[in-house]
């Protein structure tokens, strides 16, 4: 559905103002928006999750971990496809508490992309730079939100997220760097180039969802708090939206209709889209690419 059609449906759960103003917008912050039964569970699962990396010494397809981790004092980036590690983050991830507000986003035939765990850990866990997701996975429309839920309270300090408003309607950036690698954000030079009074960053009190178009233009700072900031985050698009490069964070569950039916006819939106690199032969996350570390075996 375009949004067009998709605002002439009637809210499940968000007001019209909130649909509204991510359309205007490409980005929305729900507060509180998932209860304290689920945010248990995911909390515990999450415990479980970082007791298992204790085992683990280098990043891997599942563990991005960041430089002095250990046994005794893990130290964490990421948590590729959560949803396949711990049936919790799955049952959440299909939950109507979630389907419902994406629905009321992107229309009601609802399909699952991808999922991850950013932990961004205590005392200077790393920035993510600029970037816009769809250069990562090309869809063969812009329909794909990400949706993140702030497992704990998230202030200023912990590096909540951040989006440039109104950028999904903008320029496609090449995230290429001038050696033609990909690193996964914007040059400096088109950094430069962002009005600063667009930057509006996210925090939020445990429970809140923040939701980002797949072209808008996001990241976060670095957490200087002494405490972790894990935002939980899963990928959906309208079930007319067709991958058409190899999924960096593969998943069982890629490509599961969630919500509605499945698209007999493809939708294409206009204009170009970046080709990334070929991820088949493996993928580590945003940060290692950022941060030029190179790529993990399969």
């Amino acid at each position: 559905m375009t949004p067009e059609q998709v605002l002439q449906t009637t809210p499940k759960v968000l007001s019209e103002r909130q649909r509204v103003s991510y359309y205007d917008d490409g980005y929305l912050l729900v507060e509180k928006a998932i209860d304290d039964h689920w945010l248990a569970r995911l909390r515990t699962a999450t415990e479980e999750m970082v007791m298992s990396s204790r085992k683990v010494s280098a990043s891997d397809a599942t563990w991005d971990i960041e430089s002095g981790h250990s046994a005794a004092a893990p130290k964490l980036r990421r948590l590729s496809s959560p949803n396949d590690h711990h049936p919790d983050y799955w049952a959440y991830a299909c939950s109507d508490i979630v389907l419902n507000i994406v629905a009321d986003l992107i229309g009601p035939d609802i399909k699952f992309h991808h999922s991850k765990l950013n932990f961004k850990w205590c005392g200077g866990g790393e920035e993510v730079k600029w970037h816009q997701d769809i250069g990562f996975w090309p869809h063969t429309n812009f329909s794909p939100c990400t949706v993140g839920l702030y497992l704990y309270d998230c202030d200023n300090n912990q590096g909540p997220l951040g989006v440039i408003r109104g950028s999904h309607t903008g320029t496609l950036y090449d995230q290429y760097d001038t050696n033609g690698e990909w690193v996964g954000c914007l040059s400096d030079d088109d950094v430069t180039q962002l009005k600063q009074d667009d930057i509006v960053y996210l925090p939020g009190p445990a429970g809140s969802l923040t939701i980002h178009n797949c072209r808008s233009i996001h990241g976060s700072q670095v957490n200087l708090s002494v405490q972790p900031r894990p935002l939980l985050l899963n990928v959906y698009s309208a079930t007319d939206a067709m991958p058409y490069t190899f999924n960096p964070l593969a998943s069982r569950y890629a490509g599961e209709i969630v919500r509605g039916k499945a698209a007999r006819w493809a939708r294409h939106d206009a204009g170009p889209c970046l080709i990334p690199p070929d991820w088949s032969g493996g993928y580590t996350s945003i940060f290692a690419l950022q941060q030029k570390e190179g790529v993990a075996p399969n």
